[in-house]
C-alpha cells in the first residue's frame, strides 16, 4: 500500500529520533540547533492535520488502526508490534524494545509490559467486526523484563458467552518475564 511507504519511514524516523534524544550527549550548542530543526519539521508537519485522534479509518476497503499505542503504523510511540495468528489459536509478536521503554535502569516498564499483554490477549477475542474490550487484566512480574528482543504470546483459555478468557506472557531469551491472564468482552453493539 502506497501510504504504508510513505508515513512508516516517518514514524521510524521519529522513533530514532526519539531514541537519540534519550541517549544523546551532545553539547548544548547542538542540542539547540536540532531542537530548531524539530520545531520547523513539526510546523511543516502541522500544515494539514485530521482533526482528533487517527482512530480507525478505511483505505481501499482495509481498516487502519495507524494511531494505536501497541501497533499503529503512523504512531512512533509504538513498538510497533505485528500480531501474527497461528493455526493452533496462539496469538504471538516478536518485537525490540529499546530506550524509549525503560523503566528500572536497563529493562522494560513494567506498565509497557501490561499494554503489550493487554493487546496481544486482546488480540485472541478479537475479530473482524467484532471488536473486544478488555474487562480484566492480571498479570504477574516474574522478573525484570530486560531491553532488547522480546516475544509475547497469548491464547484463548475458554469462552463464555460474550466472554473471552485469555492466558499469555512476555519472554527474553531466558524465558518468560511476565504471565497475564485477561478477560476480553464483545460489547453489545458487535453480538450476534
Amino acid at each position: 500500500m502506497r501510504l504504508e511507504s510513505v508515513y512508516g519511514p516517518l514514524a521510524e524516523s521519529v522513533r530514532r529520533l526519539v531514541d537519540a534524544t534519550i541517549r544523546t550527549q551532545v553539547d548544548a550548542t547542538t542540542v539547540a540547533r536540532v531542537k530548531e530543526k524539530i520545531d520547523c519539521a513539526t510546523e511543516e508537519l502541522s500544515a494539514a492535520l485530521i482533526p482528533g485522534s487517527f482512530g480507525m479509518q478505511t483505505t481501499d476497503g482495509q481498516p487502519m488502526v495507524w494511531g494505536n499505542v501497541v501497533i499503529g503504523l503512523r504512531n512512533p510511540v509504538a513498538p510497533p508490534l505485528v500480531i501474527h495468528h497461528g493455526a493452533d489459536g496462539l496469538v504471538r509478536a516478536d518485537f525490540s524494545l529499546g530506550a524509549a521503554y525503560e523503566g528500572p535502569p536497563g529493562h522494560v516498564h513494567g506498565g509497557v509490559c501490561a499494554m503489550v499483554l493487554d493487546h496481544v490477549l486482546g488480540a485472541t477475542a478479537h475479530k473482524p467486526g467484532r471488536p473486544a474490550y478488555t474487562g480484566t487484566l492480571t498479570l504477574r512480574y516474574l522478573r525484570g523484563t530486560p531491553l532488547g528482543k522480546l516475544r509475547a504470546e497469548a491464547r484463548i483459555d475458554r469462552v463464555d458467552g460474550v466472554k473471552t478468557f485469555a492466558v499469555g506472557h512476555i519472554a527474553d531469551a531466558q524465558g518468560i518475564t511476565v504471565e497475564a491472564e485477561g478477560v476480553f468482552i464483545h460489547p453489545r453493539e458487535s453480538r450476534r
